[in-house]
């Protein structure tokens, strides 16, 4: 669906639509007027109230789109038209209002209108650049898949760590606890899952080991922080929680990959669906304007 609904059926909305602008500016360079071209002309009322059905029209696929029964075209088409038409509705506006504008309702309904098409501009790069890098991202596993390969890693390398060290087994469990994968709009947003805190609390259970034995206790960077695990208790351990802790050291990286990933995951879905607390809140509030705009304009005009 987000592949093709630019093109179904050989693009047919695409040249309803290019054929709707061609016959409006045809229209509005041969009208003639006598003043300034304006809503309130023939072709200006003609021009708006194809304007205005066209917007009751595109409000109504939000309903066609939950309406899985209904034989009235497929969504995928009322997709395409959706799409076109709403474009060609910029033009219609324009021509209709004849270039004229002010501090009014007319021009307030014209911006809503406006900001409607634009955010479902946005929505149209959505449902075609995201898609294929959530599937690229998931590297055919499906998001429960991985939730649930995290949740595993997380009880394994809680159950490791035990045979290590006290501040090791804090480490992983501070992780555990931090991996908080979702949340609000803005976590989700920025991908973030939280484990990665647990880098902190490695380096600060080496500075204290470090500190505790009479070692330097220079600082470590975060990517040597694994490595450093490693160097600073393989001598003071013996070789099976040094192999343990290495195991351990292996589980964590791919728990924090396969994080990253459902992280990321999650982002791409919320941006392909938050456009649309944009897009449905202004379409009400351009239908409330564009009424508005009608009774001002046949009753108190």
């Amino acid at each position: 669906m987000h592949a093709s609904f630019l093109t179904h059926a050989r693009s047919r909305y695409l040249w309803i639509a290019l054929a709707l602008c061609v016959a409006s500016i045809t229209a509005y360079v041969w009208h003639d007027p006598g003043i300034a071209p304006n809503g309130g002309t023939w072709l200006g009322y003609t021009l708006g109230t194809i304007g205005a059905l066209l917007i009751v029209w595109l409000m109504l696929f939000g309903v066609r789109k939950r309406s899985y029964a209904s034989t009235l075209g497929s969504t995928l088409g009322w997709l395409s038209a959706h799409v076109y038409l709403g474009t060609a509705l910029i033009l219609i506006a324009l021509l209709h209002s004849g270039f004229q504008f002010g501090w009014n309702l007319h021009t307030l309904a014209l911006v809503l209108m406006l900001a409607v098409i634009f955010s479902g501009f946005f929505g149209v790069y959505a449902y075609l650049r995201y898609p294929t890098l959530m599937t690229r991202n998931r590297d055919s596993a499906t998001r429960d898949a991985m939730l649930e390969e995290v949740a595993e890693i997380d009880q394994n390398a809680l159950a490791l760590a035990d045979g290590i060290a006290p501040e090791i087994h804090a480490v992983v469990l501070r992780s555990i606890q931090n991996t908080r994968l979702g949340g609000g709009v803005w976590t989700q947003l920025r991908a973030r899952d939280g484990s990665d805190l647990a880098i902190a609390k490695v380096r600060q259970a080496i500075a204290e080991r470090a500190t505790q034995s009479g070692g330097a206790g220079k600082p470590l960077q975060a990517g040597q922080t694994l490595v450093a695990m490693v160097d600073f208790l393989a001598g003071q351990t013996d070789d099976r929680q040094t192999e343990a802790l290495r195991k351990l050291i292996d589980m964590l990286s791919r728990k924090r990959a396969l994080a990253t990933r459902v992280a990321r995951d999650i982002q791409y879905q919320a941006v392909m669906e938050i456009w649309l607390y944009v897009h449905v809140p202004l379409s009400f509030s351009l239908l409330a304007a564009l009424l508005g705009h009608i009774v001002v304009v046949f009753f108190y005009w």
